[in-house]
């Protein structure tokens, strides 16, 4: 017994020998990647929502005519005297009649207040005008801040709106709706590394100079609204 003992414990060091510096990182590849694809698929789903949503009836040919949509699927805010909010999201830009590949993105802020509750809301920004894609695309990007960028809420009115940012927002909970001014719009450049192979800038996923086949059921989506 003891002999077969040495054996194995001799095959495992020999196994750990050869293996061991690509394993743990195709391994760690994959467990973020599982992180990204479970987003994408959330956010097609929320593109979906959209589609059904009367209110988004009205405002197909924003989506026709806009720069880029950020994609918020899930945004949680909640809290007793103290509220924050925040989600993970996906920047995708019109290219011709294409959408480009996705960059991952968070959306955080904080805020004051009496909030008694738990409200989760998808959150879609369709982003209108270069100077919002690029503040976006640059991570300098906060809602409210200032006159440069406007927004407006998207309604069965939204025909008639006009703004940099047209909001589409579908919540449930104790909150009458998702007040987003003060929200801080940042890419997540480690789940970009991850999704894409390597370190790659938001521009550069922008223009689709790399790519990954899991995004392809969201682009196709988005091309259908």
């Amino acid at each position: 017994m003891r002999k077969r003992s040495v054996l194995g414990g001799m095959l495992a060091f020999a196994a750990l020998s050869l293996f061991g510096n690509s394993a743990p990182f195709a391994a760690t590849a994959s467990s973020s990647n599982s992180d990204q694809i479970n987003l994408l698929n959330r956010a097609t789903t929320t593109a979906q929502h959209m589609k059904a949503d009367p209110a988004f009836g009205q405002a197909r040919n924003m989506i026709a005519n806009a720069k880029g949509v950020l994609i918020v699927p899930s945004l949680v805010k909640g809290g007793f005297i103290f509220g924050a909010e925040g989600g993970s999201g996906v920047l995708l830009a019109k290219n011709g009649s294409n959408w480009s590949a996705p960059a991952f993105y968070t959306l955080t802020s904080g805020s004051f207040g009496l909030q008694i509750g738990l409200e989760q809301a998808e959150v879609v920004m369709i982003l209108m005008t270069d100077r919002a894609i690029d503040q976006v695309k640059n991570g300098d990007f906060k809602v409210g801040a200032g006159g440069a960028i406007t927004v407006v809420t998207l309604s069965s009115g939204a025909q008639a709106a006009t703004g940099d940012v047209v909001l589409w927002q579908s919540g449930t909970g104790a909150y009458g709706g998702v007040t987003l001014n003060g929200s801080v719009v940042k890419p997540r450049d480690e789940w970009n590394t991850a999704f894409y192979g390597r370190p790659t800038p938001v521009g550069d996923i922008l223009a689709n100079k790399v790519s990954n086949p899991q995004s392809n059921q969201l682009q196709q989506q988005l091309a259908g609204l």
